[in-house]
């Protein structure tokens, strides 16, 4: 998720419960783009023990093959191309999910990077752009270049992160495509994702937004497939949980007033499990300064610590979609 899988968010969350993998930030790759020296820290300094494939998003074949190339000399698990991102800033540049609206480039960007790329090539994308008139096609060259992992977001583009997830397209990939299929949208919990394999047969779930929500959501799923209880996360939990995110986005050039702000994109999706009635949500809005944002969290956190926090978001709460579409 772009400006929020960083390093210090991947070092952090091993603390909590690593997932099996991870996933950078996207790499932009365009005409005489250069490797992002922050998001290579995320693959040369990670001590996490797990493997990380660097995500590109671009359209550009020479310089997705440039890249690619470059990534190799470091240690990655693969290179993972970004078909997916749903935020009108990129799709208008015909990057991301825009590009699902072109099975031919994509088709060139695949005979391209597959010929180039000795070890896993993996794709992460939504089921089309505005329909899923070209989805069968798009799975069609999921075999063709021998992709080895595809993440599949069962929305399209324009559908961004509203409304009802198609499941069944998913479990249509899952019984087409000859690599394994991760199922990825509204995985919000250890119970959802449980539900969501069954439904659609798929070799695991890709779990993004849920994970700044609730970080101990991948141990919460290992340990209910393992058959051991699930642990509950408290409120106390969740308030040393909003400390930790303010230690580890902590900058010397970063004044206050900015620092609670840049906060905030994770504090919207913590805030839907907090209360029903939103009052943690329309409080943390208002916050300016860290006095103000630990008072706010005492207040809801603490007046009642063992309170559990909401296996699933709230139904009436949502992130505001400004937050939700950059993610």
């Amino acid at each position: 998720m772009q400006d929020v899988t960083d390093l210090a968010f991947m070092q952090m969350l091993s603390e909590y419960g690593c997932p099996d993998y991870y996933v950078t930030e996207y790499f932009r790759v365009y005409g005489n783009s250069s490797i992002d020296k922050k998001i290579l820290k995320s693959i040369t300094l990670n001590t996490t023990g797990r493997p990380v494939f660097a995500q590109l998003i671009g359209e550009s074949i020479p310089d997705l093959l440039r890249i690619a190339q470059l990534l190799t000399k470091y240690p990655i698990a693969g290179i993972d191309l970004n078909l997916g991102c749903p935020a009108p800033r990129v799709y208008r540049k015909n990057v991301g999910g825009g590009l699902l609206r072109e099975p031919e480039t994509i088709e060139r960007i695949f005979d391209a990077l597959r010929s180039q790329i000795t070890g896993l090539f993996t794709v992460k994308m939504r089921v089309g752009f505005d329909s899923i008139a070209n989805f069968e096609k798009l799975l069609e060259l999921i075999n063709q270049y021998q992709i080895d992992l595809l993440s599949l977001h069962g929305r399209t583009v324009k559908e961004l992160y509203r409304g009802e997830v198609h499941y069944d397209l998913i479990r249509q990939a899952v019984q087409t495509v000859n690599c394994p299929v991760l199922a990825n949208g509204n995985v919000t919990s250890y119970l959802k994702a449980e539900q969501v394999l069954q439904e659609t047969g798929a070799a695991g779930v890709m779990i993004g937004r849920s994970a700044i929500r609730n970080p101990w959501i991948f141990q919460q799923i290992r340990d209910r497939f393992a058959g051991k209880p699930v642990q509950v996360i408290t409120l106390a939990d969740v308030n040393r949980y909003i400390q930790h995110l303010f230690a580890i986005t902590s900058r010397e050039d970063l004044r206050e007033k900015s620092h609670v702000n840049c906060l905030k994109k994770f504090l919207n999706f913590i805030g839907t499990g907090i209360d029903p009635e939103g009052s943690f949500l329309a409080g943390m809005r208002l916050v300016q300064s860290k006095q103000e944002l630990f008072d706010l969290c005492d207040r809801h956190l603490l007046a009642e610590p063992e309170r559990p926090f909401a296996i699933e978001p709230y139904e009436n709460l949502i992130a505001r979609p400004s937050c939700e579409a950059e993610i």
